[in-house]
C-alpha cells in the first residue's frame, strides 16, 4: 500500500465521518427526549427512504467484504450465501412486515407483550435481542479490522485494535446524540455509496472480460487452482457429512434468521403505518436483489483478476478481496487510477460499517432500555426521558462488550460470523414471534421456554463448536474443547427453538384455550391484520 493510497482513503474516511457527524448533530438538535422520536425517529419516514435505509441495514460488511471474499475463496459454496441472505426477504414479506408494525411499537418484546403482558416474558426477549446484535455487531468490527489493516499495510493486530476502538466509538456517538432518525439518514447516505461503488465495480469486471460471463468463470476457475470444482458444489461443504450437515444449519439459519434480526424488526416503526411497512419491504428487495447478483460478479472478478491465492495471501478469510480487485482494476498498485478506485471502495466499505454497527447498536440499547430496565424497574420512578438516558448508557456498555469481541474473533470471516448471529435469531427470536402472531393456545411460559430453548442451545453450540476452539482457525486455537462438530448450530438449535415453545406451551398450569387467551388471540390477530390499535 502506497503513501498516496493510504493519504487518500484516510481523506475519504474523515469526509465520511465528517458528514455522518454532521447528519447526527442536525438530528440530535431536532430530538424532543420521547422514547417514540429516539427509537422510531418519530415515525416520520417514507416507504422510499425506509426502503433505502433498511438496505443499508442490511447491506453489511458480511455482504460487501465477505461474500465476496467466500466467492473469491470457494466458488459456486461462497454463492449459497448469497442465495441464503435475499431469500430471506420472502419471509420477512410474507410473514412479519406488516403483523409486526401493526402488533409492536420499538422492539421484538412488544410484539409479545400486546399479547402476554407478564414481565418474564418481556425480559427473555430483551435478553435475547441484545444477544443477537452482540454477535452481529463482532462480525462488523472484524470487517472494519481487516479493512484498515489492509488500508495501513500493518500485519500485526495493532491497527485492527485501534480501528476496533474506533469504529466502537464513533457508533456510540451516532446512536447516543441523534437516536433512529440519525441513524436512518445515515443508512440512506450509505446504501446508495454502496449501490454506487458496487455498479462500478461490476461494470468494470465485465469490461475486463468484454461482458462475456463465459470467460468470466472460467478464467476465475483457472486461477483458483481448483479448476472445473471451483463452480460446482461441494468444495467448502461438499466434503464428508459435517460438511454437508453444515451446510444445511447454515441455509437454514440464513433463510429464517432475518425475520428476527431485532436491528430489521426496528426499521418496521419507523414509518407510518403497515401498508408502509410493506412498501418499505418491497423496495429494499428490489435493491438488496441487485445488489446481491452484483456481489456475485465481484466475487468471481476478484477469482479471476487476483487469483484465490493472493486474496488468501492478504486475508485468510478472503475479507479485504474487493479493496484489492479495485486497486488492480483501476490499473493497479501505484497507478492514480488504482489509487483513486482502492480509496473509494475501502471508504464506502468503511462507511457500511459504520451505518449497519449504529442501526444494530441502536435496537440493542432499545432493548436493554424499554424492555429490560423497563420491566426491572419501578414503574412509579421511571419517566419516558429517563428510558431514553439508559438508552444511550447502554449504548456505550454494548459497544463495550462488541469491541472486545472483536479483538478476540479478528481471523474469522464476516459473512461467516454473521451466520452465527442469523443462527441465534432464527432460534430464539423467530419461534416465539411466529407462535405470538398465529397460535391461538400459545401461553406465557411457552414464549419464555420458546426464547430460551432456542437462544441457550445455538450459544452453548457455538461455544463449543470449531469455531472457537480445536482448529488453527478457531478464535482459541491453542486449546480444544469443542465438542460439536458443525460450525452453524442452526440445524439444531432452531428446531429446539419450536420445540420449546410447543412443549412450554402444552405445559402450562393454566389451561391454553381458557377463554382469557382465545379473547386476547383473537385481539392480537384483528390489531395484527387491520391495524386496529397499533402505535
Amino acid at each position: 500500500m502506497t503513501g498516496d493510497q493510504q493519504s487518500l482513503a484516510l481523506l475519504l474516511f474523515g469526509v465520511f465521518v465528517a458528514v455522518t457527524l454532521a447528519i447526527t448533530t442536525w438530528a440530535g438538535r431536532r430530538r424532543h427526549g420521547s422514547p417514540e422520536e429516539f427509537y422510531a425517529g418519530g415515525r416520520l419516514f417514507s416507504p422510499m427512504e425506509n426502503g433505502f435505509a433498511i438496505a443499508g441495514d442490511y447491506m453489511s460488511a458480511a455482504s460487501f467484504l465477505g461474500i465476496s471474499g467466500l466467492i473469491a475463496l470457494f466458488g459456486y459454496d461462497g454463492v449459497l450465501y448469497c442465495v441464503g441472505f435475499f431469500v430471506a426477504w420472502l419471509v420477512v414479506l410474507l410473514l412479519v412486515a406488516e403483523l409486526v408494525r401493526n402488533c409492536g411499537r420499538f422492539t421484538l418484546a412488544d410484539v409479545l407483550a400486546a399479547r402476554m403482558r407478564e414481565r418474564r416474558v418481556r425480559i427473555a426477549a430483551g435478553i435475547s435481542s441484545v444477544t443477537v446484535c452482540v454477535l452481529y455487531l463482532v462480525a462488523q468490527m472484524v470487517g472494519a479490522g481487516s479493512l484498515v489493516a489492509l488500508l495501513l499495510g500493518e500485519t500485526g493486530g495493532r491497527a485492527r485494535a485501534w480501528t476496533v476502538i474506533g469504529v466502537g466509538t464513533l457508533m456510540v456517538v451516532f446512536v447516543a446524540l441523534g437516536g433512529m432518525r440519525a441513524t436512518t439518514w445515515i443508512q440512506i447516505v450509505k446504501a446508495v455509496l454502496l449501490m454506487g461503488g458496487a455498479i462500478a465495480l461490476t461494470a468494470l469486471v465485465l469490461v475486463r472480460f468484454r461482458g462475456d460471463l463465459d470467460t468470466l468463470l472460467s478464467t476465475a476457475a483457472r486461477n483458483s487452482g481448483h479448476g472445473v470444482d471451483f463452480l460446482a458444489p461441494g468444495l467448502k461443504y461438499g466434503g464428508d457429512w459435517t460438511a454437508r450437515l453444515d451446510f444445511v444449519s447454515l441455509g437454514l439459519a440464513l433463510v429464517l434468521g432475518t425475520a428476527g434480526l431485532p436491528h430489521i424488526l426496528s426499521r418496521f416503526y419507523t414509518v407510518p403505518t403497515a401498508r408502509a411497512a410493506r412498501r418499505s419491504v418491497i423496495w429494499s428487495i428490489g435493491l438488496i436483489g441487485g445488489f446481491y447478483l452484483m456481489t456475485i460478479v465481484l466475487g468471481f472478478g476478484a477469482a479471476a483478476v487476483l487469483g484465490t491465492d493472493a486474496v488468501r495471501t492478504s486475508n485468510a478469510a478472503g475479507n479485504t478481496a474487493v479493496p484489492l480487485l479495485a486497486l488492480d482494476l483501476g490499473g493497479g498498485a501505484g497507478s492514480t487510477g488504482g489509487t483513486v478506485l482502492f480509496a473509494v471502495v475501502a471508504a464506502i466499505a468503511f462507511a457500511t460499517i459504520l451505518a449497519v454497527v449504529a442501526g444494530i447498536t441502536l435496537a440493542s440499547s432499545a432493548s436493554v432500555a424499554h424492555d429490560l430496565y423497563g420491566s426491572l424497574s419501578r414503574r412509579a420512578g421511571r419517566t419516558p426521558r429517563g428510558e431514553v438516558v439508559v438508552a444511550r448508557i447502554a449504548a456505550v456498555g454494548i459497544g463495550a462488550a462488541a469491541i472486545g469481541l472483536g479483538l478476540l474473533a479478528a481471523d474469522l470471516n464476516v459473512a461467516f460470523l454473521v451466520g452465527l448471529a442469523f443462527a441465534a435469531a432464527a432460534s430464539a427470536n423467530l419461534p416465539v414471534l411466529l407462535y405470538s402472531l398465529f397460535w391461538r393456545r400459545f401461553t406465557a411460559r411457552g414464549a419464555v421456554w420458546s426464547v430460551y430453548g432456542g437462544l441457550l442451545p445455538a450459544v452453548v453450540l457455538v461455544v463449543l463448536s470449531p469455531v472457537v476452539s480445536g482448529g488453527p482457525d478457531a478464535i482459541f486455537s491453542g486449546v480444544d474443547f469443542h465438542l460439536f462438530p458443525l460450525q452453524n448450530p442452526g440445524l439444531v438449535s432452531v428446531p429446539l427453538g419450536f420445540l420449546a415453545g410447543w412443549l412450554g406451551t402444552v405445559t402450562s398450569p393454566a389451561p391454553a384455550d381458557a377463554p382469557a387467551h382465545v379473547a386476547k388471540h383473537a385481539e392480537t390477530e384483528v390489531r395484527a391484520l387491520t391495524g386496529a390499535g397499533a402505535a
